[in-house]
């Protein structure tokens, strides 16, 4: 039982990935009981299955990862001074070209 618990803690995403087979492989074999699928077919199934299991717990790691590196990093701090400003009043102000054509048409 110790073994188990070492197992479970060292390795998270084989866990879930054998956790999530079997549950996946139980309700393929479930619904698909009175099919009448070949043995060969059978094992394609549960094959593809296992793998999609598998693909699943790798996808799911990759957002764990991220996490991970995000919280290897330091923040950084990021000051009003060091950010650019821009001179808003420098600039000529924009004319009503709308305006100014139907004030001439009329």
């Amino acid at each position: 039982m110790e073994k188990i618990k070492r197992f479970v803690n060292e390795h998270p995403q084989w866990t879930s990935w054998i956790v999530l087979a079997i549950g996946m492989v139980a309700i393929l074999v479930w619904s698909a009981r009175d099919v009448g699928l070949l043995p060969g077919q059978w094992a394609a199934l549960i094959i593809a299955t296992i793998l999609v299991a598998g693909l699943a717990v790798w996808i799911i790691g990759w957002e764990d990862e991220e996490d991970v590196s995000t919280e290897d990093q330091p923040a950084e701090d990021v000051s009003a001074e060091d950010q650019p400003t821009e001179d808003v009043s420098a600039e000529e102000p924009v004319e009503d070209v709308a305006a100014e054509s139907s004030e001439s048409e009329a």
